[in-house]
Formats: structure tokens, sequence, C-alpha cells
């Protein structure tokens, strides 16, 4: 039995190499390098305290206290536009539920400001 073995020509080879680098880099520039300031856990886990996990991808979790909320925002350096919110319609007594108007938040330090649809600070959640 007799084995041929072919080698890509050597620009081939070159060429192929130059694009995984390139896909390794562009992939490297995926998500939001710039947005991790706002990507982390905010809040408090304590009984009726609000908290909030925010992905790279945008992606958010967190409870108002009483109701769960999730949904997906855009982040853009140190700020975060909240998509819709979807959320949980249990009442609770004693529970003050503003995360659930959050619209816009900025990172500023360890403190993540929301902000609701008129530009108004609703609240603060400090980083875990």
């Amino acid at each position: 039995m007799v084995r041929t073995i072919r080698r890509a020509p050597a620009g081939l080879v070159g060429t192929c190499v130059a694009a995984v680098a390139v896909i390794g880099l562009l992939t490297g520039c995926a998500g939001t390098p710039s947005g991790n300031a706002v990507v982390g856990t905010w809040g408090s886990t304590a009984a009726k305290q609000p908290n909030l996990t925010i992905e790279n991808d945008g992606a958010f979790s967190g409870t108002d206290g009483c109701n769960r909320l999730t949904g997906r925002g855009s982040i853009d350096g140190d700020s975060i536009t909240f998509g819709p919110i979807a959320s949980t319609m249990m009442a609770c007594t004693g529970v003050d539920e503003w995360l659930g108007k959050a619209v816009t938040g900025t990172a500023k330090g360890s403190t993540l400001v929301v902000y609701d649809l008129s530009g108004n600070q609703i609240g603060t959640l400090d980083k875990k």
C-alpha cells in the first residue's frame, strides 16, 4: 500500500494562519470589555433587598426585593441601558420595588447608580 501525502501550497498555509489570527483577535473583541465596570453582581442578597447580576453580553437577572427580574440590556462603557424587564408579579409588603423601573445604570466606582425613564436617580446598588 502506498500513501501519498499532499501538502498545501506555502502561500495557502500562510493565508490560513493569518485568517486564524484575525479571527482570534476579533473574538477577543467580542462582548464589551469596556463594560467590565457594570458587569458583576450588585446589591444585597438579604431578604427584601434588591440585587442584580449583569453579564458581559448585557443579560441581567435579579430581584427588586420581592419579584424576580430578568432581561437583556446594552452595555456601553460604564453604563447599561436596560431592555424590557420581565418580572414576576407577587404582592409584597414593606418592599420598595424601585429596581423594576430601571431604564439605565451607571457604574461609579463600586456603586451602580440606577435611573428611571425621566433620568431621575431611583436607587443605588453596591458591587459584591
